[in-house]
This record gives C-alpha cells, sequence and structure tokens, in this order.
C-alpha cells in the first residue's frame, strides 16, 4: 500500500515539490508565526491566526 507522502512514478511534478518542500515550508510558517506572537508581546489566544497570516505571508 502506497503511504501518502511517497512519490512514484505516477507522482506529477507538482506533487513531487510539495513532498519534498513542505518540511520546509513548515518550519519557515512557523518561524514566521513565532515574529508575529513576538510583535503582540505573545498573548495568548491568537497562536491560529499567527499561523494562518504566516501561511499567506508565506504562500504570496
Amino acid at each position: 500500500m502506497k503511504k501518502s507522502n511517497q512519490i512514484d512514478q505516477n507522482s506529477t511534478q507538482d506533487q513531487v515539490n510539495e513532498t519534498i518542500c513542505l518540511p520546509y515550508a513548515d518550519a519557515r510558517i512557523a518561524e514566521l508565526a513565532y515574529f508575529k506572537a513576538e510583535e503582540r508581546g505573545f498573548e495568548p489566544g491568537h497562536e491560529l491566526d499567527d499561523w494562518l497570516a504566516a501561511e499567506r505571508a508565506y504562500l504570496l
């Protein structure tokens, strides 16, 4: 059975790029979210907002 993160001969180039780049993307998004939280003084309750804003910033 094929795992969802495995690459095979039928994978598209986008799937290959996504598989290869996801660990880096998650690390960069986490870093951006940290900086957003830092700007707010780490006030609790905004973690999801920080993450979503960081994802948008990373993908643009």
